[in-house]
């Protein structure tokens, strides 16, 4: 079987603008909240990636029609066959996490494979599972499948032990056929956090909190289907913006707006890189003697964690020495060694702190993705090195970045997706 590769001839010059596609993080739970309630919707910005195939698998394994029209999806959803996502092209990501708490609600008997996804580290669903637990849920945690049963599903005021994604989207989803007030505390706040909880209160569920870490859900045991258009995606914005921001480079970048990214605008103009928004698309509009820095990762508000392996390649460019805490997962800098393949000074200290010692002149290399962000962080070095990159286990780019490779080429990049 033929694996995919990204093959890279570095040092040119990138001219252009470029456009930012729908957010996947968005878009996955907004897909799963579809299993909630009959009707068709029409969902818009809908990204072009791996991750979202697979989640339309699921909902197609489930029952629901799809149907795709460029950056749009319609969902056709007349009752579901059952409660279970058992396929192994669904081990893949982590979407059969999301199906967990709307399917408890809808159907009462669940049985979803385990989720898959970056190797990032210890990725804990335990308050997934206990919060379900507390609203009625049995729930069998296997090896190869979670096996959920209910007969009725409770109101519950829980508070999360610390701050999850995930663990929150799915909570809010179970709780919106849930009569009766939940209340959700130490809640996330991400962007994508808020684009589920529009997309909910148009399916009838009264939602107070946006924005906050306190949710107050009132339920309703029928919801309506709607229409809904994804957010833009704020790593996919930073992971350009980190690159517009490397030597020799002059890119546009045409997105919304930036206020979901404002924690990286504010590390670049420390490190002594500015940009300005210029008739709604963000331009660079000053380097000033860019300085090493020292940056942890945080929930936002804070520096996104989906960030820290591109902007540790723009380090890897700036006189003296850098650091980065990783504060989110424990298995993040798997791609330090492979930048050292390409002349890198990054020094892992632990599985949370590395650093950089830079300036260093990057040359071409075969190396491997490890994950996602860790791929394209490769990739924006693989732009800038001497010489030919190639990089392996491709597959994980593809996942979460729409037509990168196409958008990069646009820009004059020498980069193509080779088979082997």
């Amino acid at each position: 079987m033929s694996q995919e590769y990204i093959l890279i001839h570095g040092k040119k010059s990138l001219r252009g603008s470029v456009e930012i596609s729908g957010a996947k993080n968005a878009a996955l739970p907004i897909i799963a909240s579809t299993v909630l309630a009959e009707g068709k919707y029409e969902l818009y910005n809908i990204p072009k990636v791996r991750d979202i195939e697979i989640m339309l698998n699921a909902i197609e394994e489930l029952g629901l029609i799809v149907n795709k029209i460029g950056n749009k999806i319609e969902i056709e959803n007349n009752g579901l066959k059952n409660g279970y996502v058992v396929s192994d092209i669904v081990k893949k990501t982590r979407a059969s996490i999301l199906l967990l708490g709307p399917l408890l609600s809808k159907t009462g008997d669940v049985r979803v494979v385990q989720p898959g996804g970056c190797p990032l580290g210890r990725r804990d669903i335990g308050f997934h599972i206990q919060g379900l637990s507390k609203m009625g849920a049995e729930i069998d945690n296997g090896s190869e499948y979670i096996i959920g049963k209910s007969e009725r599903m409770n109101e519950i005021n829980y508070e999360f032990p610390s701050k999850t994604v995930t663990g929150t989207e799915n909570l809010l989803m179970a709780a919106s056929l849930i009569e009766g007030k939940t209340i959700l505390k130490n809640c996330a706040i991400e962007p994508e956090v808020g684009d589920l909880i529009d997309m909910l209160v148009k399916m009838g569920v009264e939602i107070e909190g946006k924005n906050t870490d306190t949710l107050i859900i009132k339920g309703k045991r029928e919801l309506n289907s709607t229409n809904h258009k994804i957010i833009y995606d704020r790593i996919e914005l930073g992971t350009y913006l980190i690159l517009a921001s490397m030597d020799n480079n002059d890119i546009v970048i045409n997105a919304e707006g930036y206020d979901y990214i404002k924690s990286l605008l504010e590390i670049l103009e420390k490190i002594g890189i500015f940009f300005i928004n210029y008739k709604g698309k963000l331009v660079l509009y000053k380097k000033e003697n860019p300085k090493p820095i020292r940056i942890e990762t945080q929930p936002y508000p804070g520096f996104p964690t989906d960030l820290q392996a591109q902007i540790a390649t723009l380090l890897t460019q700036i006189e003296g020495v850098s650091e980065i805490k990783e504060n989110i997962f424990d298995n993040r800098f798997d791609y330090a060694k492979e930048l050292n393949k390409m002349g890198a000074n990054i020094e892992k200290l632990d599985n949370f702190n590395i650093k950089i010692k830079g300036k260093t002149d990057l040359k071409g290399a075969e190396i491997r993705g490890t994950d996602l962000r860790a791929t394209a962080s490769l990739v924006l070095a693989g732009l800038i090195a001497e010489g030919e990159t190639i990089i392996s286990n491709a597959y994980q780019l593809f996942r979460g970045y729409e037509n990168m490779v196409g958008k990069l080429q646009d820009l004059g990049a020498e980069i193509e997706v080779i088979r082997r």
